[in-house]
């Protein structure tokens, strides 16, 4: 099997994008499929070997994938990579800021260093990566960035600190939006809602027994959101089909962020997911999901 993409063969041929966080979850999905649709992409995470195995699958589905193991908190290693990069396989055409992570815990509880952890991660990392694609190639030539956020409209209870992160990286996405117009580069930005994504399996037993099985419930549509339904949004933010739309945030939540939880939801929705996302993997925890 390939990626069941619904844009055409041969989109992003002779085009370089880098994918952060390409070792796992919604990287690993947004990677499968620009490389089906003839991209080079660039895998980065801190993790050389999770890197080497999604390769390895790309390579096996017949694309074409580099890696680079750093870390993109790191100012000083983002600069050098990025020149790297550039030195390998010429100019950058797009950029996923994918990578980031967070860990559930009441603002109460957090200390210093897990909030600017998380922080830095989400946000300052980003932001390196951004700015260092833009200098050293983009300012030139043109391109296309695309941030990723969450569903923290209405605060993020329980993640304050991924919360604070994410909405500083909307501000970021319109700030470079209009910074970087003249040069030809577009970024936009992304907020999935709850994904089935293996992130799922890596938060405490305590969150995975108690909050996961509730999810479906403040749903309007009543279901997880797709990796490849995150993928997809993110590649048509990075085509010329959106070569007038900067500046924007996609939010791929279900509703979830409209739902005043006053209007009662009713029953299941009849929402077929789009999966066109052949190597991917359920999360065990949602075995414990509610309707």
């Amino acid at each position: 099997m390939t990626y069941q993409s619904v844009f055409r063969e041969g989109l992003f041929a002779g085009h370089t994008i880098v994918v952060t966080g390409g070792g796992s979850g919604i990287g690993r999905c947004t990677a499968h499929e620009l490389a089906s649709l003839g991209a080079k992409v660039v895998l980065t995470g801190r993790k050389q070997e999770k890197l080497d195995a999604v390769a390895a699958e790309i390579r096996e589905d017949g694309g074409v994938a580099a890696t680079y193991a750093f870390d993109i908190r790191d100012e000083d290693v983002v600069k050098a990579t990025v020149k790297q990069m550039l030195a390998d396989h010429g100019p950058i055409h797009g950029l996923v800021n994918n990578a980031g992570g967070q860990f559930p815990m009441p603002l109460a509880m957090i200390g210093k260093k897990g909030w600017e952890a998380v922080v830095t991660n989400n946000l300052t990392g980003g932001f390196l990566m951004a700015r260092e694609v833009f200098n050293q190639c983009m300012r030139k030539n043109g391109g296309a960035i695309v941030n990723m956020l969450a569903d923290m409209w209405g605060g993020m209870p329980g993640m304050g600190h991924s919360g604070a992160a994410r909405a500083g990286m909307m501000n970021f996405t319109e700030t470079a939006a209009i910074e970087w117009a003249a040069s030809g580069v577009r970024v936009n930005a992304v907020a999935p809602g709850f994904v089935a994504s293996s992130g799922l399996d890596q938060y405490d037993p305590k969150f995975s027994s108690e909050v996961i099985p509730q999810m479906n419930g403040y749903i309007p549509l009543k279901r997880l959101c797709e990796e490849a339904e995150i993928s997809s949004a993110i590649v048509f933010l990075l085509c010329d089909a959106a070569a007038f739309i900067t500046g924007v945030t996609i939010k791929i939540d279900g509703g979830a962020s409209l739902n005043t939880k006053l209007f009662p939801l009713q029953g299941k929705a009849n929402n077929k997911p789009f999966n066109g996302f052949h190597r991917a993997v359920r999360p065990k925890v949602l075995d414990r999901l509610q309707d």
